[in-house]
């Protein structure tokens, strides 16, 4: 299947080329597949104004809730069409499954489904004040919400906050990744077709120092939504705070599992090759580190190795278990975090028998074990397919393993015994705790994190409140 040349941004309902144009690669084969317009400051700054003229004339507001939930489901109904082309050009663009690709946009269409079913249920609450008093709560649209999607997920995390954001009668921007760009142009003809109102949705691929950083400092934007690196967010929280400008960031995560010495080793390692090795690990909810009870250990070490050499590389057109990372600079400092761990004295327990292609930025399945939990591997986000195994004695050790890491977006527990799973949610540090699944739930289940993992929270009915504002509204009546 053929894919256009070149691609373009989407402005102020026009698709706008440049001259300046920036190259797209397969990671699969590191060789160029197209080309897409580089967004400039000028045009960021055009569609800001578009998104703030859109909001000021109240197009989505003044629109019966009924109105935005039929929107929100035609949406839904042009990313269906689109969903089988656009995961063929996002699984070229960004190396990752087909199938997974393909899910990726049937997600995006289940986001504008599911926020449709909640555009029309935004409802404020009555205080009682006594009976001199009638005092009320409004939600209000945030207004512009400028919003900076990752290249692992762009389809279906972009959908994820766009959705909510458009039900509640915002204005969007949406920031595209430079290394993933092609797929959410896919997404965006759907969304045009849809019908939604000039100016309230804006696609462009800039460079983040130069249109990333205008459109965060701008006293334009109303709301900051991000998902990326903890450095990259601290960076746009300091941006955005010249003019106190609200944010939602989801960022990395060291997240670990603890198995306890009643879990079912085969349902076990079906997790572990879902929660490290799927994306080839290029997931902030990755399970990263396996804490693992010293009654079971070298059992489960053992098991994890079969699992390691059963698995195959290969491009996302294959059905591999392990496709390539998103580039050359991320496969890098792949290598160099498990160099570093050689260095530091994990051990090396197991590595993937597939000889690497001659082309693209492919990397092995790694897993290292450790006693040691100061060591980097066990402490930093790697984001690629590499998994770290402690072992633990009791369950206050699991704990303090698992939460002594600055991240806390996501835990999980693997045992038959629910009262002590449920103990151990308690006592975990994390935004979520999945039990005897890694990435139990689905788009009903608020996601968000703790500590350097962020803060607000995306999916569910309560990602809904993060892109309205209250308003109370309070007057005595006559004659009291």
């Amino acid at each position: 299947m053929q894919i256009p040349a070149k691609w373009s941004n989407f402005i102020d309902g026009q698709w706008v080329e440049n001259e300046v144009e920036l190259p797209v690669f397969s990671p699969a084969t590191a060789e160029p597949i197209a080309m897409i317009s580089l967004a400039s400051i000028e045009q960021a700054e055009q569609a800001l104004e578009a998104a703030q003229r859109c909001v000021a004339e109240r197009h989505l507001v003044h629109a019966k809730p009924a109105q935005r939930v039929s929107l929100l489901l035609r949406a839904a109904e042009e990313i269906r069409r689109v969903a089988e082309y656009g995961a063929h050009v996002l699984c070229l663009e960004n190396g990752k499954n087909y199938a997974d690709a393909l899910d990726e946009f049937t997600e995006a269409a289940r986001y504008f489904e599911y926020y449709a079913g909640m555009a029309d249920k935004v409802e404020g609450v009555s205080i009682p004040l006594g009976d001199d008093y009638i005092s009320f709560t409004n939600y209000e649209p945030m207004g512009v919400s400028v919003q900076i999607v990752p290249w692992n997920f762009p389809i279906s995390i972009c959908a994820r906050s766009l959705a909510p954001a458009l039900a509640a009668g915002n204005s969007c921007i949406v920031k595209s990744p430079e290394l993933s760009p092609l797929g959410l142009c896919v997404l965006f003809e759907a969304l045009e077709k849809a019908g939604f109102p000039q100016g309230s949705l804006h696609l462009l691929c800039g460079l983040g120092s130069e249109v990333g950083q205008h459109l965060v400092s701008s006293p334009k934007a109303n709301q900051i939504v991000f998902t990326g690196s903890v450095a990259t967010g601290q960076r746009i929280m300091q941006a955005a705070s010249q003019w106190a400008t609200p944010c939602v960031m989801e960022l990395g995560g060291k997240s670990a599992a603890i198995v306890l010495e009643d879990a079912d080793l085969d349902e076990l390692l079906k997790n572990i090759k879902s929660g490290i090795f799927f994306n080839s690990g290029q997931v902030c909810s990755a399970l990263s580190r396996l804490l693992v009870h010293e009654h079971i250990y070298e059992k489960t070490l053992q098991a994890i190795r079969g699992l390691v050499g059963e698995l195959k590389l290969g491009d996302g057109f294959s059905k591999a278990d392990i496709t390539p990372v998103i580039s050359a600079q991320q496969q890098q400092q792949i290598q160099k975090m498990c160099e570093t761990a050689l260095k530091e004295g994990a051990a090396l327990i197991a590595s993937g028998k597939t000889p690497l292609p001659e082309k693209g930025f492919y990397v092995q399945p790694t897993v290292f074990s450790t006693t040691d939990s100061s060591l980097s591997i066990a402490r930093e986000e790697v984001f690629g397919p590499v998994l770290c195994v402690m072992p633990f004695y009791s369950d206050e050790q699991a704990v303090q393993l698992a939460n002594e890491t600055s991240y806390g977006l996501v835990a999980g527990v693997f045992t038959n015994n629910l009262n002590r799973a449920l103990r151990f949610t308690q006592l975990l540090r994390s935004g979520q705790v999945f039990i005897n699944e890694w990435y139990a739930g689905g788009i009903e289940t608020p996601f968000g994190g703790v500590g350097l993992s962020g803060f607000g929270r995306e999916k569910g009915q309560e990602a809904l409140y993060s892109y309205v504002r209250t308003k109370c509204v309070t007057f005595k009546l006559k004659g009291a």
